[in-house]
């Protein structure tokens, strides 16, 4: 059974390529113009155990967001069609994910409804980098989660030391690497089979 999935989006303001293996071995091929959001997706690649390739050029002279958006949402779009019937998944994934002082938790139901909940620190540095607005990790989440058709809950459960401001750098990535691991779970074939994971016959 191949699991892989290739999607191009092209608007007046970004061209994405996504290509993802989601039996892969965690090697990733990115480039989005936007240096941690790079850092990012190969974080979701090598912990979430996928091939994955992301080639996005956009319109980086106005502002970061169109170009985050439209990747998350044309990745969301591969992930969904990657998993096909979703005939045999294990279809739940949890992981909790520490950065240092950081700590989140992800679970995720590959249910064909999209629901995404993100809870995180409202007093996070409004930049990471250059051009990455902690604002925009919330909209990453749900623009891949409606685009993939997946329940998605993303809780910070500790972002900074008591006292201290929290490390915008460790909070994010620890949502991605944590949303890589429930991910990775999901997506694993049940060794018993059973077709497809829910009493509907179909998801």
């Amino acid at each position: 059974m191949t699991r892989t999935a290739r999607v191009e989006r092209t608007t007046g303001e970004t061209k994405v390529l996504v290509e993802i293996d989601l039996d892969g071995t965690g090697g990733a091929d990115v480039a989005t113009g936007v240096g941690f959001f790079d850092h990012m997706l190969n974080q979701l690649a090598k912990h979430g155990g996928f091939g994955l390739v992301v080639h996005t050029v956009g319109d980086l002279d106005i502002d970061a967001h169109h170009t985050l958006e439209d990747t998350a949402i044309a990745l969301g779009q591969a992930f969904a069609a990657a998993l096909g019937d979703k005939a045999g998944i294990q279809r739940f994934g949890d992981a909790v994910v520490p950065l240092d002082e950081a700590l989140v938790q992800a679970v995720v139901d590959l249910s064909g409804r999209a629901y995404v909940v993100h809870d995180e620190p409202v007093d996070l540095a409004p930049m990471i980098g250059p051009q990455y607005p902690t604002s925009m990790t919330r909209h990453i989440w749900e623009s891949f989660g409606n685009n993939a058709k997946l329940t998605l809950h993303v809780n910070v459960l500790r972002g900074a030391r008591p006292g201290q401001r929290a490390d915008a750098h460790h909070v994010v990535e620890a949502q991605f690497k944590a949303v890589a691991r429930a991910l990775r779970q999901a997506v694993t074939v049940d060794p018993r089979g059973g077709g497809v994971p829910s009493t509907k016959g179909l998801l």
